[in-house]
């Protein structure tokens, strides 16, 4: 079993690979066997598309999200609940393989908009963004609560200085969400 584990792992780490290099539709799934040097009937045994590849993927983001809401709707709608609950989905994304995925989802957002997972991503988002403005029912704080979890999501992309560490993007990032959620009124 951990041989599979570890199997079905380094095929989503090279599907990531190759999705973010040439896109999710140019990608095949024969490309993703040549680069992992597996038969495509291997890569079957694990996935049967790639749509069940970028399901896998979303998957385990979905589960930290659902922690985080689950986390949230049980504290007070405050500020420093706020700054907490988005602290928290910065150290989600700021974990392990997290950048690699966030690029996947930036570079290949019109073909996940028809897959089942972009769906569900999405719909988590806003899930997550409705309990950042939780207490603030105002289009204003809907706004600004979405746009501090894309200050996170973007400082992959946004900030483009090569000498800035991992630990100082996501200072930034959190410095320019806390900036739009101290304006949501407390509840």
């Amino acid at each position: 079993m951990r041989e599979s584990t570890g199997t079905r792992e380094r095929i989503k780490a090279v599907a990531l690979e190759l999705f973010t290099e040439q896109g999710y539709e140019k990608t095949s799934l024969r490309e993703i066997a040549e680069r992992l040097n597996v038969t495509k009937a291997a890569l079957y045994y694990h996935f049967k598309s790639k749509d069940e590849i970028v399901s896998s993927i979303v998957e385990d983001r979905l589960d930290r999200i659902d922690t985080l809401i689950a986390w949230a709707d049980d504290q007070p709608p405050t500020l420093a609940t706020r700054r907490e609950l988005i602290a928290r989905y910065a150290d989600s994304m700021f974990a392990t393989d997290e950048p690699s995925v966030m690029r996947f989802f930036e570079q290949n957002q019109i073909a996940l908009k028809s897959l089942s997972a972009g769906q569900q991503m999405r719909d988590r988002l806003f899930r997550l963004a409705d309990a950042l403005a939780r207490g603030d029912e105002s289009p204003a704080a809907q706004v600004r609560a979405t746009l501090s979890l894309f200050a996170v999501h973007t400082s992959w992309l946004a900030i483009r200085a090569p000498h800035v560490t991992d630990d100082e993007r996501r200072k930034i990032a959190l410095e320019v969400a806390d900036e739009l959620l101290a304006r949501i009124a407390e509840g």
